[in-house]
C-alpha cells in the first residue's frame, strides 16, 4: 500500500511518501519546508492570507510529487493540520484553498496528534517505557507509553516555539528575564503532567524528542552542513548540551543566529524558545538526555492509514 502523509504545522509543512507492507515501511520521498503558517495566530486568531498562500504553494509542489509517484500505484493521501489551524477562526478558508489543489485537509485535535507522534516515534524502541515529546510551533505534546503496546497517558499543551516567541521573547536577542519567564511558563504548564505520571507509577526509561527543535540541537551541536538525518536519528542530547546551546544562541542577535551552521535560517527566530521548552521537559523528566528521532508524526500518519480506527487509542488523555 502506498501512502502519502502531509503534516502542516505551525512552522513547517512536510511530506512523506512510503510503501507499507508486511515487512514494514519503505520510504520513497521526504521533504520539509518552513512556511510559518502560524505567524501571528496567537495574537489575531486567524491564519494570515500570505501564510495561507505560502503553504498552498508548497502543498501544490507536494501534490505534484505525489501524482508522479502514483503513476505506477495508487496512493492514499492524508493531509493533517495541527496547532495553528486548530486555533484559527478561518481554518475552513484554508481547507477550501487546499481542496482546490486536490488535497483534503483534516484539522486534528491535540490528543490524536499526540497518539500519532508516539506511533511514529516509538518504532525503534520495542518494549521500552517511553516519554515522547513533540515540541512544535504552536503546541507541545507529551506522550507516555510502552513501545509496541500503546499510550498510557498524553496531553497536548498550547505552548510552542512560535507561540512562546511571539508572547515572551520580544527583544533581539532575548533578555535573561524573558528567557526566565518562558522557562517558568513551560515548567508550570508541564509540571502537572509529570505529577500525574508519578501517581500512575509510570517511570520512563527514555525521553524521545521529535520535530525540528529537537533535531536542530543535534545538527547545531555537530555543526552539520549539510544536514544528515542518519547522524541525527538516535543521537543523545544531554541537559548540559542543551543549556550550552541556549546560552550560545540567546546571546546572538537574530541576524547572527541565522548564520549558525546546522540551523535552518528560517528557524532561527524561534529556536531559542524551542530549546527552552525542550529543556524544561528534560528537567521534569529526571532523565539526563533525550534521544532525537527523525521518525515522528509523519510516520504515524502513514502507519495510521493501515491500522484499525486510524491508530486511535482509548488511553487516558
Amino acid at each position: 500500500m502506498r501512502c502519502a502523509a502531509i503534516d502542516i504545522g505551525t512552522v513547517t509543512a512536510r511530506l512523506l511518501v512510503a510503501d507499507v507492507d508486511a515487512l514494514g515501511m519503505h520510504e520513497l520521498y521526504r521533504c520539509s519546508e518552513i512556511v510559518n503558517l502560524g505567524a501571528g495566530v496567537d495574537e489575531t486568531g486567524i491564519l494570515a492570507p500570505d501564510a495561507i498562500e505560502r503553504v498552498c504553494a508548497v502543498v501544490a509542489q507536494y501534490r505534484s510529487v505525489i501524482d508522479e509517484l502514483s503513476q505506477d500505484e495508487p496512493t492514499v493521501v492524508r493531509c493533517l493540520a495541527t496547532s495553528a489551524s486548530r486555533d484559527a477562526r478561518n481554518a475552513g478558508e484554508f481547507a477550501a484553498r487546499l481542496a482546490e489543489l486536490g488535497v483534503e485537509l483534516s484539522v486534528i485535535p491535540g490528543e490524536y496528534e499526540a497518539q500519532l507522534s508516539f506511533l511514529g516515534a516509538s518504532g525503534d524502541f520495542a518494549g521500552e517505557r517511553l516519554l515522547v515529546v513533540d515540541a512544535g510551533g504552536g503546541s507541545t505534546e507529551l506522550i507516555a507509553g510502552v513501545a509496541g503496546e500503546g499510550v498510557v497517558h498524553s496531553h497536548s499543551f498550547n505552548i510552542g516555539c512560535r507561540r512562546a516567541t511571539e508572547r515572551l521573547l520580544k527583544t533581539d536577542p532575548p533578555t535573561p528575564e524573558e528567557q526566565a519567564a518562558l522557562a517558568a511558563w513551560a515548567h508550570d504548564e508541564f509540571k502537572g503532567f509529570f505529577d500525574e505520571l508519578d501517581e500512575m507509577g509510570f517511570v520512563p526509561a527514555r525521553l524521545v524528542a521529535v520535530a525540528g527543535t529537537a533535531t536542530s540541537a543535534v545538527s547545531i551541536d555537530q555543526a552539520m552542513d549539510p544536514y544528515d538525518p542518519e547522524r541525527v536519528h538516535g543521537s543523545a542530547v544531554s541537559a548540559e548540551t542543551l543549556e550550552a546551546l541556549i546560552a550560545r544562541l540567546a546571546g546572538m542577535p537574530l541576524e547572527e543566529r541565522m548564520q549558525v551552521v546546522g540551523l535552518q535560517p528560517k528557524r532561527a527566530p524561534v529556536i531559542v524558545a524551542g530549546f527552552i521548552i525542550l529543556q524544561q521537559v528534560l528537567k521534569l523528566s529526571g532523565l539526563p538526555t533525550y534521544t532525537a528521532s527523525e521518525s515522528d508524526i509523519l510516520e504515524g500518519i502513514i502507519l495510521s492509514a493501515v491500522l484499525p480506527n486510524g491508530g486511535k487509542a482509548d488511553a487516558a488523555m
